[in-house]
């Protein structure tokens, strides 16, 4: 994977789900529907992509995926996936839902 600033680092699945564990938090989301959005996204790069993935497109699978499921894990995520700083930037993720 190629994050952001363009250094290297191995996909890592415990990483993935730990994001998605913590955007879902006290949602009624069940472990193992989180295991299978990430069995689907790994599927899906590896089909899709040879070599390296560049990070914002596993990002951006998942706030896909997240959307359909819950909007409010979907928010959570996408705050800290593209790094909110204000309250406007909420309010304009909102709007877009």
């Amino acid at each position: 994977m190629i994050k952001r600033a363009g250094e290297r680092e191995v996909f890592s699945r415990p990483k993935l789900l730990q994001g998605l564990l913590r955007a879902c938090e006290k949602r009624p989301i069940e472990t193992s529907t989180l295991e299978k959005l990430v069995d689907e996204i790994e599927a899906e790069l590896r089909n899709e992509f040879k070599a390296d993935v560049p990070a914002p497109e596993i990002g951006e699978r998942v706030l896909a995926k997240l959307k359909d499921l819950d909007k409010v894990a979907y928010v959570r995520f996408a705050s800290v996936y593209r790094k909110f700083e204000n309250v406007e930037e909420f309010k304009r993720e909102l709007a877009e839902l």
